[in-house]
């Protein structure tokens, strides 16, 4: 029971960290566009000054898991995805460091260059996690040692970029459809342009990758897969319909989505963690990939302890920070 325990735990701290950094990624790559001059820009990037490290705290949750709980994962997924992931730090490192560093100075070449490592470090994250996962569900070439023998190239086939250009797709949208949230305006009304733009072509691409994901050998529960992602599309269509006039609710259904879609993948992978497209007998599962018994009840201790406390806490900062920005505010984040 403890193996499955941290399985669904390890798939709701994915979900968590997609949806909340999806928004951070988005405006990281969306405020150039909405802010027109950089008193605009410098507003957008506002909007996750206060935020954004506490949602990478869901990354790190789930990657500190994922090594105790099931550290034969861990080793043969950071081995096998190797530069991926470090490409994928490289941007995150941009990012953490554009977003404190680019009010340092006020100059317009300081500016645009930490403009340029934000826009680079929100892309690569947004696109590579895509990328990463749909690798999961097709299958990587792992030998009998568990170690993943493909290399990077073997990672980059049409349909694992087209699960790259998904998440990207959602993460932009969920970007925009929270400037709309956060921001008056001029920055509002070009957010909320985009976010119009943006949902349509993501359900486009959500449901060919959906009905591609399908047709895999790999995929299991294939009946609870078609719920996880037809309620996502429902999902989608239903922000896209409403978000003028009710951009809270649409915000909310977008989130739905990507809870909806992270769900379906790890329900079609389970109760695999890794596929191999050598031999069915190579596959990881959440027993032969897991800690010792004591280990999972140890840590089970500790996550019931606090992750209701990391909850709170997070719950009481998006609180304080609830408002909207306006162009008359000159928070320096």
């Amino acid at each position: 029971m403890l193996n499955i325990f941290w399985f669904v735990l390890i798939a709701i701290l994915f979900i968590g960290y997609f949806i909340l950094e999806g928004f951070d990624y988005g405006v990281g790559m969306l405020y150039p566009v909405v802010g027109q001059s950089d008193h605009e820009r410098r507003i957008a990037v506002n909007t996750i000054g206060p935020i954004w490290s506490g949602n990478e705290v869901w990354l790190i949750t789930a990657g500190g898991a994922l090594f105790a709980a099931f550290p034969k994962w861990y080793a043969t997924l950071f081995s096998g995805f190797y530069v991926a992931l470090v490409l994928m730090l490289v941007g995150l490192i941009f990012r953490g460091v554009a977003i404190e560093y680019r009010s340092k100075i006020t100059t317009a070449r300081w500016h645009k260059i930490w403009d340029i490592l934000l826009r680079l470090g929100s892309f690569l994250p947004a696109l590579l996690w895509g990328v990463a996962f749909a690798n999961l569900i097709k299958g990587v070439p792992i030998n009998q040692a568990m170690n993943d023998v493909g290399g990077f190239w073997s990672l980059i086939s049409p349909y694992t970029v087209l699960g790259g250009l998904l998440t990207l797709l959602l993460f932009l949208a969920q970007g925009a459809s929270f400037l709309t949230l956060k921001t008056t305006g001029d920055i509002r009304e070009r957010s909320l342009k985009l976010a119009k733009r943006l949902l349509p072509v993501a359900l486009v691409v959500a449901v060919g990758f959906g009905v591609w994901t399908a047709t895999l050998p790999t995929v299991n529960h294939q009946g609870l897969y078609w719920l996880c992602i037809a309620l996502g599309w429902v999902s989608l269509l239903g922000a896209r319909m409403i978000i003028a006039k009710r951009e809270k609710w649409a915000f909310l259904l977008q989130s739905l989505m990507i809870a909806l879609m992270t769900a379906g993948f790890f329900l079609a992978l389970f109760p695999r963690v890794m596929i191999s497209t050598i031999a069915a007998r190579y596959d990881l599962t959440i027993y032969s990939a897991a800690s010792n018994p004591y280990t999972l009840h140890v840590m089970t201790i500790v996550a019931l302890t606090m992750v209701p406390i990391v909850l709170a806490y997070q719950i009481w900062t998006y609180w304080i920070f609830r408002k909207r920005l306006t162009l008359q505010d000159h928070l320096e984040y």
